[in-house]
């Protein structure tokens, strides 16, 4: 008898246990627009714009949102820093995946998804991917237990609908996009159907009802849950339902902005409702800086230049976190911090604080051995206001073509090669290479004007540079140390090669 209720107290321990730990473990529910741009929120435009976003503010005010925080320079690359927590110049996914490219995340780069599944999460990914469209790309082969969404921008998903598109059979097997896929980490995928013009409108809506369903499910089974929700929204071309129009009163890109935000508290409400809200993490940022170029329908932000550059423009991108009772809301943080950041910070928080360790030495995770070197920090002390400073002092800004045209070190930025190109031509033109590279003082010019409007800029740089390519130099030579193949220049002058 003794033995049958020391066996029956163990059990409850080990139940109660358990249930402490699933608590602990917080939801992580991460919402993603497409494209934009820093002054489109209400909460960092303060109305300028004539209309509000306030279910974005909502993260803000009750959280914490950034000024400082960097995406990559295009989708791909932003989607894959974040998912992998790797610099896109690790994982080779610093270019736009287009249509039947041999382009997606590789089998042995682990994904915060893989991570967290270990951890007992249910792992759902909804709307656009951009990682990869070829079956062994799909997120569902990398950590996630569902994925429901587009693969491509949208210009890309309807450029079949032009009558100059190729007819024949051929062309559209091989560089033709897929559908709308809908995929299971046991092996199947659907194809929905194309992702035409008519469905653009309000696709969306769907993207959001499996993701609010994936939600319900992980609620009532008690499982905490990972949910990466990527709107379509705001990437261009825009094409607005009818009931969107006159959102805003400021025109249809931004009715369309406004529907954005309507979809960002509709996620907010079911937290709400679920009684989960206080154990959940939410995240809100995009991939990139705006594609201004196509204004007005585009973002916008007061940073330099746009997408596809080495300016504050194409990099700098809203960014904002809730989790109640741990984040102070109402907090505004001015250190650096970028979506690499994420993988070792959202590992803490779910328990597991020695994750960029374990895989720099080697690990198995679900089966799969990883031996990853993690770019990210972790910013969960900073975030919650354990520590007064974040962790990361260097961003590198990477193009498409994997040239390093800048660097930031602290609040000093140096530029080793600029996009001197407007408009489109900034997808069509060259870096321009400087012999001497540019310096910036990131807080006193955050816009980075003085180059183009200070009558002083060069004497100021005769005064302060040499000691700002230094200190890049001493940076580049770690972080070129842990990148197979590459080596740092050797001299300050000579880090533009």
């Amino acid at each position: 008898m003794l033995r049958q209720i020391l066996q029956v107290v163990a059990l409850l321990i080990g139940w109660f246990s358990a249930a402490a730990g699933a608590m602990e473990r917080p939801n992580i529910l991460v919402i993603w627009g497409d494209d934009i741009g820093f002054w489109n929120l209400s909460t960092n435009n303060m109305g300028m714009m004539g209309y509000q976003t306030p279910n974005i503010d909502r993260i803000a005010d009750e959280g914490a949102k950034f000024t400082d925080y960097y995406g990559q320079q295009s989708c791909t690359a932003g989607r894959s820093a974040f998912i992998t927590g790797q610099s896109p110049i690790r994982t080779g996914l610093t270019k736009v995946g287009v249509p039947g490219a041999d382009l997606g995340i590789r089998p042995e780069d682990v994904t915060l998804a893989t991570l967290l599944k270990e951890q007992g999460y249910a792992t759902g990914q909804f709307g656009k991917n951009h990682l990869g469209d070829r079956n062994e790309f799909l997120p569902t082969e990398h950590g996630f237990d569902e994925f429901f969404g587009n693969l491509y921008h949208l210009n890309a998903e309807e450029e079949p609908e032009d009558p100059d598109y190729p007819q024949t059979p051929a062309f559209r097997e091989r560089f033709g996009p897929r559908g709308v896929v809908h995929s299971f980490a046991d092996g199947r995928v659907t194809d929905t159907g194309p992702l035409n013009k008519k469905r653009m409108e309000t696709v969306d809506l769907e993207f959001l009802d499996s993701a609010q369903q994936f939600i319900q499910r992980a609620a009532e089974d008690d499982k905490p849950f990972f949910v990466w929700f990527n709107s379509t929204r705001m990437h261009f071309w825009t094409h607005t339902p009818e009931e969107e129009e006159g959102l805003s009163g400021q025109g249809f890109y931004n009715d369309a902005m406004v529907g954005h935000d309507n979809l960002v508290g509709r996620l907010l409400d079911q937290l709400d409702e679920l009684g989960i809200a206080d154990n959940t993490i939410v995240f809100y940022s995009t991939d990139n800086g705006p594609h201004f170029n196509t204004w007005p329908d585009a973002a916008i932000t007061p940073f330099r230049s746009e997408k596809n550059t080495n300016w504050e423009g194409g990099f700098r991108v809203p960014a904002m976190i809730r989790w109640p009772g741990k984040i102070p809301a109402g907090t505004i943080l001015n250190d650096m911090m970028s979506h690499e950041d994420w993988v070792p910070t959202l590992m803490t928080a779910a328990g597991r604080p020695t994750v960029t360790e374990e895989l720099k030495a080697g690990v198995n995770i679900n089966g799969r051995d990883y031996h990853n070197h993690l770019d990210g920090f972790d910013f969960l002390p900073y975030l919650t206001g354990e520590a007064a400073r974040g962790p990361r002092n260097t961003f590198y800004y990477w193009s498409d073509d994997g040239l390093l045209t800048a660097m930031r070190v602290g609040d000093w930025k140096v530029v080793f090669a600029e996009q001197r190109a407007k408009e489109f031509d900034v997808w069509r033109e060259q870096f321009q290479t400087l012999r001497i590279p540019k310096v910036f003082h990131l807080r006193r010019d955050p816009f980075e004007r003085a180059d183009e409007h200070s009558n002083t800029y060069n004497d100021w740089w005769v005064r302060t540079a040499l000691p700002r390519l230094t200190m890049a130099r001493v940076e580049l030579t770690g972080f070129f140390g842990d990148v197979e193949g590459v080596s740092a220049p050797s001299a300050p002058c000579d880090l533009y090669h």
